[in-house]
């Protein structure tokens, strides 16, 4: 299932597409199930994950309703508001407003090395928050302040489920999917002192999307080509079969520091070929298109602005 938040006139909600389409899981479910539906399926993504199983039964059932009638009852699906086509609606980050966006850095051993610093022993964290993420589709907006604006491309995996403590052998019980992820850097703001989070923090610096790929759909999160373009020039090129710390070891190890909450998103590194390192420096301008692909999740576009 990909599952999307999606934007149509002033209201965000929770869909899951279908081809071109969207479909609006809450209506989908009234429709399917009634009042009952409508009260168990919640109008958030964020919401979908704190669902119970049986919840969630009904979700696929209402999906699987509009898809085996599609053809038949696709107006009257538009009329009532359960179906949108993709191009009038507006996508959002799919979850839009997470209690915790993890970010990794240096865990692949080229972009370390390209850095020029050491390969880590434990991962390299750092936070992004809520003000950071943008949608598909929405401006990468260059700081007034800086000059040296990069890329990086990831692939993110979002929590599903709450925990502490994790075991490795059990962390994929707790993904609820995958999405991808540019880690925006403002350079010249995250080398200037000892800490890396002022660079990384800016207003639309998390680009993530186009939507939430659930972990069924990805059998195997470290065998996916990721790459990334600006342009139509290919600046990054990698599979995270390269990750030096892989996505069990890096929820076990988060989980030891804090609990987990369904809709926290893990950004897991990226690889090298990003703008400081290169020669000379390839940083973003106004005008670029920013453009990442990951097997199996999509791929997500950002063009490029100067703040007003």
């Amino acid at each position: 299932m990909r599952l999307v938040t999606y934007g149509h006139r002033g209201w965000e909600r929770a869909g899951a597409v279908l081809d071109d389409w969207v479909v609006d899981l809450q209506r989908a479910a009234a429709e399917c199930f009634g009042a009952r539906g409508e009260a168990l399926v919640p109008q958030t993504v964020r919401g979908l994950l704190e669902l119970t199983p049986e919840s969630l039964r009904l979700v696929a059932e209402a999906l699987d309703h509009v898809r085996q009638n599609f053809t038949r009852e696709a107006d009257r699906f538009q009329a009532e508001g359960i179906l949108f086509s993709l191009r009038e609606v507006r996508l959002r980050p799919p979850i839009p407003n997470p209690a915790k966006v993890i970010c990794l850095g240096l865990n692949y051993r080229d972009h370390a090395e390209e850095s020029g610093a050491p390969v880590p022993e434990v991962p390299e964290l750092f936070a992004k928050y809520a003000n950071a993420l943008i949608g598909p589709g929405e401006p990468i907006r260059i700081p007034r302040v800086s000059t040296q604006v990069d890329y990086e491309a990831e692939l993110a995996v979002v929590i599903g489920r709450g925990g502490r403590y994790i075991p490795e052998a059990e962390a994929y019980e707790y993904v609820a999917g995958y999405t991808a992820f540019n880690d925006v850097s403002a350079r010249d703001f995250q080398f200037r002192g000892r800490q890396w989070m002022p660079g990384k923090i800016f207003d639309g610096f998390a680009p993530m999307g186009p939507w939430l790929v659930t972990r069924d759909e990805v059998p195997d999160p470290h065998s996916l080509e990721i790459s990334l373009e600006v342009g139509g020039e290919r600046l990054q090129h990698s599979n995270t079969a390269h990750m030096i710390f892989k996505i069990p070891q890096v929820i076990a190890y988060i989980s030891q520091i804090l609990t987990l909450e369904p809709g926290d998103i893990i950004a897991t590194g990226t690889p090298a070929g990003v703008g400081f390192a290169r020669k000379p420096p390839r940083f973003l301008s106004p005008g670029d298109l920013v453009r990442i692909t990951i097997d199996r999740i999509g791929t997500l576009e950002n063009p490029v602005v100067k703040e007003a």
